[in-house]
């Protein structure tokens, strides 16, 4: 029975070496898993630093436009401000130019009264002058014959 225990140890024991073999296999390919790991992330890493670097340039770019546009919103703010006083100076002049016109047409209105009379008083005394001339004409006529 000796024997048994001695092929039973060998038995192990090559169990353990296969074990042992196997076990290395893995271990290398984790560590050649775990390498190609490595070098991905360090390559994600220099990828990630440069895009924070664009980012940082174009959060810095982002803002100098911002800061321009904002520059160019206040200059034209005088400009719409310049309008709206134009408008309203011209609203006034409409006004006045109204009040004026209105103020001509009711004078108009009121000199047209006066302006129809004095053509028909006008017309009378024409009237009365051609009869006037029409009758020295009658009488100088009569006196001539």
């Amino acid at each position: 029975m000796e024997w048994l225990m001695y092929v039973s140890v060998a038995i192990i024991a090559i169990a353990f070496a296969f074990l042992v073999f196997y076990i290395i296999q893995t271990l290398q390919s984790v560590k050649k898993t775990l390498e190609n790991v490595s070098t991905t992330v360090e390559g994600m890493q220099s990828q990630v630093d440069g895009i924070t670097k664009e980012s940082t340039q174009l959060l810095h770019k982002t803002n100098q436009l911002a800061d321009d546009l904002q520059h160019k919103s206040d200059s034209l703010n005088s400009v719409f401000d310049a309008a709206k006083d134009l408008g309203e100076s011209f609203q006034n002049m409409n006004r006045s130019v109204k009040k004026v016109s209105n103020a001509v047409s009711s004078k108009a209105d009121e000199q047209s009264e006066q302006v129809a009379n004095a053509v028909k008083w006008g017309n009378v005394v024409l009237d009365f002058w051609t009869k006037y001339k029409a009758k020295k004409a009658a009488n100088t006529t009569k006196q001539n014959l």
